[in-house]
């Protein structure tokens, strides 16, 4: 059995390159982040157990408020 991980998926890659500009125009709590990148994947199971994608996420998270 093999760890895939979904920080390579170009969804999942898309999902977080928008998440910045959803989080700055809903001021957006963590689980309504996550379950908006779940909802542009269309996926749901989520991912918080893909502790990579999981950790990217929540870094992108933080970035976008951290100013």
């Amino acid at each position: 059995m093999t760890n895939k991980t979904m920080i390579l998926d170009p969804s999942f890659q898309s999902a977080l390159a928008g998440l910045p500009a959803f989080l700055l125009e809903t001021d957006a709590d963590l689980d309504m982040a996550y379950d908006w990148v779940c909802e542009h994947l269309q996926v749901s199971f989520g991912f918080a157990d893909d502790e990579a994608a999981f950790n990217l996420f929540y870094d992108v998270y933080n970035e976008t408020f951290d100013v």
